[in-house]
């Protein structure tokens, strides 16, 4: 299993933007019990995963919105770094 960090920010986002809410727990719960041990194999999962830099970004409810999290294969854990419409996105303020 994975110890997703932190599913706060996955319950904020949902608050403001309840469309998300199911697509956001589904990659949740995707997450939670799956065991990656490369961006490979995660690719297989969630085709739309891209690479950025170190940070892996994933398309959330039909590409409205976009997942930013920093994988840490080797110790199973997911870090949460953004939730953002894909408008925030694609401002780039996040890369910073």
């Amino acid at each position: 299993m994975v110890h997703v960090i932190s599913r706060k920010r996955l319950s904020d986002f949902a608050r403001r933007h309840p469309d998300a809410e199911g697509p956001l727990a589904a990659w949740y719960r995707i997450m939670k019990h799956m065991s990656f041990s490369s961006f490979g194999e995660l690719k297989r999962t969630f085709g739309s995963a891209d690479k950025v830099g170190p940070l892996t970004v994933f398309n959330i409810s039909g590409n409205r919105y976009r997942l930013i999290a920093a994988i840490h294969y080797n110790r199973r854990r997911v870090y949460v770094r953004h939730v953002l419409t894909h408008l925030e996105y694609d401002r780039g303020g996040w890369r910073r």
